[in-house]
């Protein structure tokens, strides 16, 4: 048999690759044999050995319950998926996902922490289309989607304010179900006790302080820290007479935009399709 020599040190996906060769031979195992374990087939098994494949969230859990591996591979895959996000956005979401409040404010799409599946698949889909990422991290960033929201689902929960910019239920993502139940989403989210959803409408104009999505984290110990991105780079701001007047700019938003009520109607009539 022709055995591809790996180098473990040349990328963190091919020392994934390595390990995973050598404690499936350790255990005396032909690749179908571990397919046959994980659900894989041993030409996917034989992609992701060589590096040719980036693993799957998937992949590596069934991998490290296998081999007894402990975590292993999820760690590693965790820091190959981080490798591969915003710069800076790694960090944002372990303090999002430790926030006793959560505010944001987003413009253009449904924010992370409130899409469906099915919404997060279709903005994954069309990156790829677009070329802004290779096929397999489509759906690495949908599990990401599904991470966050299960990790503020903790007890207690995080209060959790949102504000939508009119254009993120004005723009069509999808097939009508994807965006239906997108819709029943929000008017869900809207229904928790630990939730506040507005939407900034249109008219609003200049009264609305921001022109970028922003989120202001307040965590356990009550410090404050805001995040916003760029197209290069997510920024996490500590410091707090930065912070500050981002906290200020938000609740004169709120105090802008209409009721819970007023905008859980507008969501309504959107989803109908009138104005």
């Amino acid at each position: 048999m022709n055995i591809r020599e790996l180098d473990p040190d040349s990328s963190p996906q091919a020392a994934f690759g390595a390990r995973l060769r050598r404690l499936r031979v350790e255990r005396g195992w032909t690749q179908e044999e571990l397919g046959n374990h994980i659900g894989y087939s041993s030409t996917h098994l034989s992609s992701v050995e060589t590096g040719r494949k980036f693993p799957t969230l998937r992949l590596a859990r069934r991998a490290d319950e296998a081999l007894g591996s402990a975590d292993v591979f999820e760690r590693e895959w965790r820091e190959m998926r981080h490798g591969s996000l915003l710069e800076g956005f790694p960090e944002f979401i372990e303090y999002e996902s430790r926030a006793a409040e959560i505010r944001l404010y987003e413009v253009g799409v449904i924010p992370g922490l409130l899409q469906t599946p099915e919404y997060a698949a279709v903005l994954a889909e069309s990156a790829v289309k677009r070329g802004a990422i290779p096929p397999e991290q489509a759906e690495e960033r949908v599990s990401l989607v599904a991470e966050r929201q299960a990790a503020i689902a903790r007890t207690p929960p995080p209060l959790v304010f949102v504000v939508l910019d009119e254009s993120c239920i004005r723009r069509p993502v999808g097939e009508p179900e994807v965006m239906e139940a997108q819709f029943a989403r929000l008017a869900a989210f809207a229904e928790l006790p630990n939730t506040v959803l507005q939407v900034a409408p249109f008219t609003m104009g200049v009264r609305r302080p921001f022109n970028l999505p922003v989120t202001i984290l307040t965590q356990t110990d009550r410090s404050l820290m805001s995040y916003a991105e760029s197209a290069q780079q997510g920024h996490l701001e500590r410091d707090i007479p930065f912070v500050l007047p981002v906290l200020t700019a938000y609740h004169q938003l709120q105090a802008e935009a209409p009721s819970q009520a007023a905008s859980v109607a507008m969501i309504e009539q959107a989803g109908k399709g009138t104005p």
